[in-house]
């Protein structure tokens, strides 16, 4: 059973190592990662090094997931391919709705369909559309937000 935990400095490289095998395996419906391997390790790397809000799940193989977190953003989210559907996304974003209760944003690229079902099945809602010219991938790209239900 997987377990969510906040990375530590050693998880640093396990946590880039994921992402780039997520983004490679999800080509076609998202964009090539811009830039060398080298530059996103040190890119990812750095910011897990640096105490960023960064929570991973661990199986028998590792590093299965992982969420970057900002104040009032979430940041990245990947799970490792061999582990989609399989509920971690879910674990995640509940971790992050907990530690954002009032709410919050993210970015996607509109390509990327199996991302907006599973934003828009947890609550997210499209806010804004842009034609990418903002982001490294120049691709477009997609605002949603999650606020908390009023009571």
């Amino acid at each position: 059973m997987d377990v969510i935990e906040r990375a530590k400095v050693d998880d640093a490289d396990d946590v880039a190592a994921l992402y780039l095998l997520a983004r490679r395996e999800a080509l076609g419906s998202i964009p090539p990662v811009f830039g060398s391997d080298e530059r996103v390790l040190t890119w990812l790397a750095t910011r897990i090094r640096n105490g960023e809000d960064c929570w991973i799940t661990r199986d028998e193989s590792g590093v299965s997931a992982f969420m970057l977190l900002e104040p009032g953003w979430l940041d990245q989210l990947y799970v490792r391919p061999d582990r989609i559907g399989q509920g971690l996304g879910t674990l995640l974003v509940e971790k992050a709705k907990s530690t954002m209760p009032n709410g919050m944003k993210l970015w996607t690229f509109q390509s990327n369909v199996r991302a907006h079902k599973f934003y828009e099945h947890h609550g997210f809602v499209a806010v804004e559309k842009t034609d990418g010219r903002h982001n490294e991938e120049q691709s477009p790209d997609v605002c949603y937000e999650w606020k908390p239900k009023a009571k």
